[in-house]
């Protein structure tokens, strides 16, 4: 966290110095850089415990080299569980979830951090990693009869399930990530950028990316129909991602069962003793 305390301090310095060619420059640095959390100790444990391989991944947008991304596997199941972690975050945070998973014989459990998050390469990171990342580690590991993902997790599943043409058995989100630009503003209005320095950002990122980031929208990636069986957890309170942008996919996709874990908090839902106990109860249930 004190590397992201310092960016925000170098925006709001330059803010004030009104330089606006370094702060947008800065604001990549905002936007793309996801904080890390060391690993605890039974985490650490639990990770031990895994089967580690790795897979790579090219990063043409911020060090045009290959990324080496850290997977983890448990179990020898014959039916493989595919974990996505949101922004930020790493694959340990699934511990009470992945602890449940692994007491099913029938289950191989896979999670990995993504591009720039835990253990794996780079510093700055986005979507398109995320989800290639997802794609790289389907590619070493095999289709996944279930995929679970946590916010931006979601997104990069939903992503790459969608390239690859794979439909799972069940589809598992979590506190979804459904909006790419608004969370850019969000972010930058936070740290108090003018509103003509965000546009001038959004401007910059279809400079380089060929599209606004309002293409980046769960509502223009979503493109499975009414058969898949899709379960998705939220948080009405959520402070992070915003009720009514969830509100208005859903009502766009009425076939998507939900549940609401209000309070339960947009990184700690994951941990709910109670959402772990409905996961299962879901997984169980295709199996």
């Amino acid at each position: 966290m004190k590397k992201l305390k310092q960016i925000i301090e170098q925006v709001k310095t330059l803010i004030t110095e009104n330089k606006p060619d370094e702060l947008n420059s800065m604001l990549w640095q905002l936007i793309c850089y996801p904080p890390k959390m060391p690993l605890r100790l039974h985490q650490e444990q639990l990770f031990n415990e895994a089967e580690k391989f790795t897979v790579t991944v090219n990063d043409p947008y911020f060090t045009h080299q290959q990324l080496n991304i850290h997977g983890f596997k448990w179990g020898h199941g014959k039916h493989k569980v595919l974990l996505s972690h949101g922004w930020g975050s790493k694959a340990a945070d699934f511990d009470g979830l992945i602890n449940a998973l692994r007491e099913n014989p029938d289950l191989q459990v896979v999670a990995f951090d993504a591009p720039a998050n835990g253990s794996s390469d780079g510093d700055l990171s986005n979507l398109l990693l995320f989800a290639n990342a997802v794609k790289a580690v389907i590619a070493a590991t095999g289709e996944p009869d279930i995929a679970i993902g946590h916010s931006f997790g979601t997104m990069a599943n939903v992503s790459a399930l969608t390239a690859l043409h794979i439909t799972p058995k069940l589809l598992v989100s979590i506190a979804p990530f459904i909006l790419l630009q608004e969370n850019f503003i969000r972010s930058m209005t936070a740290v108090g950028v003018p509103t003509s320095a965000q546009q001038a950002f959004l401007d910059d990122f279809k400079s380089r990316y060929g599209i606004y980031p309002s293409e980046y929208a769960m509502q223009k990636l979503y493109t499975f129909d009414d058969t898949l069986n899709h379960w998705l957890a939220y948080d009405d309170q959520d402070m992070m991602l915003p009720d009514v942008y969830l509100q208005a996919f859903l009502k766009a996709h009425p076939s998507i069962k939900t549940k609401n874990y209000s309070g339960a908090g947009h990184e700690r839902i994951i941990k709910s003793a109670a959402l772990i106990g409905d996961v299962m109860e879901r997984v169980n249930e295709v199996l």
